[in-house]
């Protein structure tokens, strides 16, 4: 990814890049995308009823995830109140997509993966938003 080049090169960023900030932004990139993939493994599995409930917390936590990753890219306009509530929000749904993903972990290795990538998500959201000024 070249998100710590891209966020240095902006003017109002004068060639520094918060690493707490770079790593949430690759983080919801890298659980959206992992969120997506368990999703659709989890539609190819014999028990997929059994998995509906993983299946709509995964998508919800890709959607989440796609956006902040978006938002706190965006750096130079964002209101600091906004871009706290959607890192709360990306933390909480991380935090629900893993707790629902660890129940199927046993059974799916897609869904210890995702309840892997989930968890660093979640904390990669709560440094950004200690380092967030």
């Amino acid at each position: 990814m070249h998100v710590e080049a891209i966020i240095a090169s902006h003017p109002q960023m004068r060639g520094r890049a918060d690493a707490a900030l770079v790593g949430c932004v690759e983080a919801c990139f890298d659980c959206a995308q992992t969120c997506a993939v368990c999703a659709d493994a989890c539609l190819s599995e014999e028990n997929v009823a059994d998995l509906r409930r993983c299946i709509r917390l995964d998508q919800d936590c890709a959607d989440i995830c796609l956006a902040t990753g978006a938002i706190a890219s965006r750096r130079s306009a964002t209101d600091e109140t906004a871009m706290r509530a959607i890192l709360q929000a990306c933390v909480d749904m991380c935090r629900a997509c893993e707790k629902e993903c660890r129940r199927h972990a046993k059974h799916h290795e897609h869904c210890r993966i995702c309840a892997d990538v989930c968890k660093e998500c979640e904390g990669a959201c709560r440094r950004a938003m200690g380092s967030a000024h």
